[in-house]
Formats: structure tokens, C-alpha cells, sequence
């Protein structure tokens, strides 16, 4: 596919779409998620993109929608179906389902929408929607306790290239290697003639590295599944809840975020988070060992009745002795007891293994002094070992885990993309169960020969842009083949009847259920939908209207075209003469279309043809108020409400007045 021929689509935005793995099917598929992750383009873009692609592949003009009002209903309908979706993905979504002139595209909708509407879902599918987004990717990631040392300039670049997370150094040779080694706390060596080569700390000999970048640096796979953890958890509930087939082991794919902490580390190790803890409150432990000792050897002196005779004291001073020699001397068992008491809190508060152990107890020596000082050479000691076990521990799970997650992560971005496209299925699912839909009928080619309808028929139809209930809203039955007019009572439902047609043909050509019982159609080439005109329009305004129906009678055979009372453009005598014209210019061509209209019988008696008259009309009227049968009469021209205001009248009284008025109706 050339990226470039999509409408909508430069230069630019081609060239991060080929950064994606398999863009073409992306863009077939209307896979919103996916192309957003291309850079720079966002959701409501991808949206658009994807629409674009899909009119390519369906060779579809565009244009269905022609009129401000037309694009008005495939708004309003969108809107009612975005109002069903969990996830701001599955809204962005359903903007790439949109009204085509196409069969394909119709028929790969529907083919979708009717497995949609059968899914069965419960609350708890839709609380766990709530979590899921499509996946985020995530920063750089460095790692600077690590680094790889090569000897050769072309391995330096490959290893740069290959894995940018960490340094790359280039060494001379062993002596080198020695060196970083005292920088950083692993070194990976890239070059086989460092083999066998014996450096003090962690320095390995990985040639195959720049092959296996995880294993070097678990980090960025990790980082992967660390900035999507909670999506991802999200996912599997969806997944689990409304029992989809995964595209991965949920399981496995759980238990291993389980173990990853939000920063990227490996969470739930006890012995980790043994050394880490330790590491960190190596400080605050140490003082707090001085303050033990320091307390209770103060103790032991303030206690301690020491005696010193003359003779002595001139010995210990002519010696240069200090207080230590006194201590050394008076007091050498309770000095043992508090350095001991110091040694057992440090190992304690440290929860320090055997060997971790030995090196604490050197922190506080056998000499006495006073007051008790720690000997921060064996502290050094101590953290240098702790920190260098920790990174081992944590290195080694970091592998472990990163090796379990690795290969679930094309299955984890499809777990995520299922859970957001069941929300798009259920939006479906969701609208056609609020507004009782059934899937319509597309006549493909019709002919009126075969007595196949050239227009549409609807059985059932509630308009779901009525701010009704549904239970309040009548049922309305209505079909033309041809062209018609429309006639009936004010307030009687004619606007609401064209307002239900043109809502069923947007969403039966978007290939999605429709607000009936039973609809029967052809497939149209695009949608005229005229509002009704606010007042009579200047003479400019009034020409661009009568062109744009001379340019639709010369060229909408494919057409329906939906007019509410076009007479209100102009007065009333000449409306009825340009209404009769456009009917006969629009019949000649084969198009269809619904004219709705007070001047009915006038129109018809204009027109050289036949007319189809059909009416919305009054029972009559009950308290003041209007009864009405919604669904249109076949050649039926209805009462206006004057005429059943005045029968109303002559029924009540007496008076010839009121049959006189009566019978100028006739």
C-alpha cells in the first residue's frame, strides 16, 4: 500500500506510519490503537487516517453525507453510540464507522455488527473496561551500572546502535577491563580474546551479546511491561470476566506483573528487599549500634566504683596512658558487653545473613575507647557487599522475569487490542438493545420490475433523535419507492418521520443496526437531507437553492433526498409551481426522495404526473389535543389541523356557519 495515496496523508505522516510493524494492516483494519502509536499522530488523528485507508481500500468517493443536515444526523447517531462506550479508544473507534455507498465496506460492518449484537456481557465486563487503555511506550531507558567494553571501533557502533541503553567503552585490554570493573558493578565484555581472562568484579564475557540485548539489559522489557502494568491487569480481567480466548496465558502474563514493581524493579522478593532495606538503612543503623554501646558503657561508668592508687596514676600519666588504658584496664568487661550489644543491633536491624554478619562485627573493634566510635572502613565494607549482593539478586530476577514476560509481549499488546475492540462490539451491542434494532436488508440492484423496492421500507421504526423514552415513542411504519410528498397535521410527527428515515439509511450504510423492527433498502449513492428554512430567503439565497436542485435532478439517480417544507423559501403560489418541477425532474431520474409539505394538493395538481400523496393524519382531537396515527397513509392526503378544528365545531354546534367552513375543505 502506498502510504502516501490515503487521503488526508503526507510525507510526513507516511513515514512514521512505516515505523510501525505492519502498517498496511493496521490501517485495513481501522486499528486505531495501533496507529496512534506511530509518532506524533494521536488518537483522534489515527481515527482519521484510518478512515482514509478504509475509503481507499473500498474505492469509496466519499461524500455520502450532502447536506449540513444529513452530516448533522451522522453526528447525532454517532454520538448515541459513543455514549455506550467504556473506553475513550473504543469513542475514537467507532469514528472510522461512518456511511459509505460501497457494498464492501457495508458488508464488512455488518458482518462485524451482527457478531457484535449477539455478545452477552455483564456488569462486571464493563467495570473492568474501565482500566483499559491502549499501551503507552515507554521513556529511555539507561542503565549506569552496567556498561559493555569492546576492543574494536566497529563493534563500538554495532553495540551502540544495538543497545542504547548502556555505555560502550572501548579498552586497550585487560588492564582496561580492570578498571571499568572498578566503575561499574557489571561489565559486559563484547570480544572473544578476553576469554579466560581472570579481572577482580563482576566482568563478563558475552560475545553473543549484542544478539540477546534482554539478557544484557532486562531493563527494556521490562520497562515495557512496567508502563502498562495496570492496562495490561485491566485486560486480563476483561479477558477473564467475559471468558475471550487470549492471545496469550493470562496466567503466566499475570503472575509476571505480579512480580514487577510501577519503576521497572522486581517486586515480592523477600531476600531483595532484605539486601535493599538493608543498604538503605545502613547509616541510621550504625549510629543508632554507636548510641546503644556509647549508652551502656556510660551506664557501666556511672556504676562502676573504680580505685586508683596514687602510685598507679603517676605510672598511667608519665606513660602518656589516656582514658582508654583506664578503661582497658577497669572496665574491660563492660566495654566487651556494649560492643557486643552495638555488633547484635547492627546485624539485627539489618537482618544480615552469616557472612554478611562477619562484616558488621568488624565495624566496632575489641580496643576500648571512649565514646564508642564505628570504624567506617568495615561500614564501607559492609555497603560495598550489600550493594554488590543486592545488584547480583536483583540482576538475576530481572533476567528471570524479563525472560518470562519477553515472548508474551506480542500477545499482551493483543490481549489489550481485543479488550478495546469488546468495547467497540459492546457500544454496538449496547445501542441496538436500547433502541430494539434489527439489521436491515440492502436491495442491492434494485429494478422495479421484479417489485423489488427502489427506495425503503421500515416496519417498526422509532427515531432515536426523538428526546423521548422509547416506551413513549410510537411505532412508525413507512416505505417509498419513487418520489413522494408528505403531508399531514402540524405537530403530527412529519419532521420526526423524515428524522427516522434518514437516521436508519445513516446507520444501515454505516453497516450497524437500525432503531426498527424490519427495514428493507436500496443502497443509495449519497443523502440529501434539506432542513426546514427559518423564514423566506433573499433572492441570492433562493437561486443557490434552486441550482443545487437542478444539479441533484440532473445527477441523483442513486439519491434519497429528504426535504422538509421547501415552500418557506419563497411565497407560497411559487413554491408549489418549484416543488412540482423538482418531483417531476427527480422522478424522471429515479431517484427517491420524501418532500415534506403543506401545499400537497397544490403540488399535485401542478405536476404533469401522478404524485404520491401520502399523510400523517389526526384521529382527531381529544381534550384540545391532537390524536394522531404516526405512520404515514399511502395516497392519503391528510387534514390539515383548520379543517378538524372546524369538524370538531360543526359536531358541537348548531350553526350553518360551521358547515359552510367545513365544506370549503372539500
Amino acid at each position: 500500500m502506498d502510504l502516501e495515496s490515503i487521503p488526508g496523508v503526507g510525507e510526513k505522516t507516511a513515514r512514521a506510519l512505516s515505523e510501525l510493524d505492519e502498517p498496511e494492516r493496521a490501517l485495513r483494519s481501522g486499528d486505531v490503537a495501533r496507529i496512534a502509536e506511530a509518532p506524533g499522530i494521536t488518537q483522534g488523528r489515527a481515527a482519521r487516517i484510518a478512515r482514509g485507508a478504509i475509503r481507499r481500500e473500498h474505492d469509496d468517493p466519499g461524500g455520502f453525507l450532502a447536506t449540513d443536515r444529513a452530516r448533522e444526523v451522522y453526528r447525532e447517531v454517532l454520538g448515541l453510540l459513543k455514549e455506550w462506550t467504556v473506553t475513550d479508544y473504543a469513542a475514537q473507534r467507532l469514528e472510522t464507522i461512518y456511511p459509505s455507498p460501497s457494498r464492501s465496506r457495508i458488508e464488512e460492518v455488518q458482518a462485524f455488527a451482527a457478531d457484535a449484537i449477539d455478545i452477552e456481557y455483564d456488569e462486571a465486563v464493563l467495570d473492568a473496561l474501565e482500566g483499559v487503555e491502549p499501551l503507552a511506550t515507554p521513556g529511555d531507558v539507561r542503565v549506569r551500572e552496567r556498561c559493555l567494553a569492546t576492543t574494536d571501533a566497529e563493534r563500538y557502533s554495532e553495540a551502540r546502535a544495538a543497545i542504547p541503553e548502556l555505555s560502550v567503552e572501548v579498552v586497550e585490554d585487560a588492564q582496561g577491563l580492570a578498571e571499568l570493573a572498578r566503575g561499574y558493578s557489571t561489565v559486559i565484555a563484547l570480544d572473544e580474546s578476553f576469554a579466560g581472562v581472570t579481572v577482580e568484579g563482576d566482568v563478563q564475557v558475552r560475545p553473543d551479546a549484542l544478539e540477546t540485548p534482554a539478557e544484557v539489559v532486562p531493563e527494556r522489557p521490562l520497562a515495557f511491561f512496567a508502563r502498562n502494568r495496570d492496562r495490561l491487569r485491566a485486560a486480563i480481567a476483561v479477558h477473564r470476566a467475559a471468558d475471550l480466548d487470549p492471545a496469550c496465558d493470562v496466567d503466566a502474563l499475570a503472575d509476571g506483573l505480579s512480580r514487577l514493581a510501577e519503576d521497572g524493579t522486581v517486586a515480592g522478593d523477600e531476600e531483595l528487599d532484605r539486601l535493599t532495606t538493608a543498604v538503605d538503612d545502613l547509616d541510621a543503623a550504625a549510629g543508632t549500634a554507636e548510641s546503644v554501646a556509647n549508652d551502656r558503657l556510660r551506664e557501666a561508668i556511672r556504676e562502676k566504683d573504680v580505685t586508683i592508687e596514687g602510685s598507679d596514676l603517676l605510672s598511667l600519666v608519665e606513660r602518656g596512658a589516656g582514658v582508654d588504658s583506664l578503661l582497658s584496664r577497669e572496665l574491660a568487661d563492660e566495654y566487651a558487653a556494649a560492643v557486643a550489644a552495638a555488633r547484635e543491633h547492627l546485624i539485627e536491624a539489618l537482618d544480615l545473613d552469616q557472612g554478611e554478619a562477619e562484616i558488621a562485627r568488624r565495624a566496632f573493634g575489641d580496643e576500648p575507647t571512649f565514646p564508642v566510635e564505628r570504624d567506617e572502613d568495615a561500614i564501607g565494607r559492609l555497603r560495598e557487599e550489600l550493594t554488590a549482593a543486592k545488584e547480583r539478586r536483583a540482576g538475576r530476577l530481572k533476567r528471570d522475569l524479563a525472560a518470562d514476560l519477553a515472548d508474551q509481549r506480542e500477545g499482551a499488546r493483543q490481549l489489550v487490542r481485543d479488550a478495546l475492540e469488546l468495547d467497540v462490539e459492546l457500544a454496538i451491542a449496547r445501542f441496538a438493545r436500547e433502541y430494539e434494532c434489527a439489521m436491515p436488508e440492502f436491495v442491492w440492484e434494485p429494478t422495479g420490475a421484479t417489485g423489488d423496492p427502489a427506495g425503503f421500507a421500515i416496519e417498526g421504526g422509532r427515531s432515536p433523535l426523538l428526546d423521548e423514552p422509547l416506551a413513549a415513542i410510537d411505532p412508525v411504519d413507512y416505505g417509498v419507492s419513487g418520489v413522494a410528498l408528505l403531508s399531514g397535521v402540524n405537530s403530527g410527527g412529519k419532521t420526526s418521520t423524515l428524522d427516522l428515515v434518514a437516521s436508519v439509511v445513516v446507520l444501515a450504510h454505516m453497516g450497524l443496526p437500525v432503531p426498527a423492527d424490519d427495514v428493507r433498502l436500496r443502497r443509495f449513492d449519497d443523502l440529501h437531507y434539506h432542513a426546514k428554512t427559518q423564514g423566506t430567503l433573499d433572492a441570492g439565497a433562493f437561486e443557490s437553492t434552486v441550482r443545487e436542485f437542478a444539479d441533484l435532478a440532473q445527477g441523483g439517480e442513486g439519491s434519497l433526498v429528504l426535504v422538509d417544507e421547501l415552500e418557506s423559501i419563497t411565497e407560497p403560489g411559487a413554491s408549489a409551481k418549484i416543488i412540482a418541477g423538482i418531483l417531476e425532474a427527480l422522478s424522471e431520474n429515479g431517484a427517491t426522495a420524501v418532500f415534506v409539505s403543506h401545499l400537497a394538493g397544490e403540488i399535485r395538481e401542478m405536476a404533469d404526473y401522478d404524485v404520491t400523496v401520502d399523510g400523517i393524519e389526526a384521529v382527531g382531537l381529544v381534550d384540545g389535543e391532537l390524536e394522531v396515527n404516526r405512520s404515514p397513509v399511502k395516497e392519503h392526503l391528510a387534514r390539515s389541523t383548520p379543517e378538524l378544528i372546524v369538524e370538531k365545531l360543526a359536531g358541537e354546534s348548531e350553526a350553518l356557519f360551521y358547515d359552510r367552513l367545513l365544506e370549503k375543505f372539500e
